[in-house]
């Protein structure tokens, strides 16, 4: 016996709250009425520090920026990965600092890189489990800007694979 299911699809419009999920009522023969929702993958090649490798692309070679940074290990162990990207965007802060002080014409682009990486750190509520095994941010050595900014890009491409 087969059992005919009705299925009545809602598209919620809120895309900035929801991100186009549908949602759908699935009613069968018995009467019974099935919530589901339908939520798609994020697109292919997309990464949420894309916004954030634009912009250290655009201060990697400023010639304003002279500070020694914590920086931590590319080859940081995988689960370490979250407390190593606050201490990228901890330390981001401190350049803030440095371009005020020297009003770098680059201090645009360092904020929004600081905002960018704590908005999609916000939400996530760190691992005390994990962090405890990880290093603290100023257990790391102190390296030159320009090798603070080859290792976070490598370890934000390294988060977005």
């Amino acid at each position: 016996q087969k059992i005919h299911l009705k299925s009545i699809c809602l598209q919620y419009q809120l895309y900035l709250l929801l991100n186009s999920h549908f949602f759908c009522l699935l009613k069968n023969g018995m009467g019974l009425i099935i919530l589901c929702a339908y939520v798609p993958k994020a697109e292919a090649g997309h990464c949420k520090w894309a916004e954030v490798l634009k912009d250290l692309e655009k201060i990697k070679t400023s010639k304003d920026i002279d500070v020694s940074l914590y920086t931590a290990n590319t080859d940081e162990d995988v689960k370490c990965q979250e407390p190593v990207m606050r201490c990228f965007f901890l330390e981001t802060e401190v350049i803030i600092q440095e371009c005020r002080i020297k009003n770098c014409s680059e201090t645009q682009d360092v904020v929004n890189i600081w905002k960018n990486g704590n908005a999609s750190l916000e939400n996530k509520k760190l691992n005390s489990t994990t962090s405890a095994k990880c290093k603290e941010c100023e257990e790391y050595e102190e390296k030159s800007f320009t090798e603070f900014i080859q290792s976070f890009v490598k370890v934000i491409q390294r988060d977005c694979k």
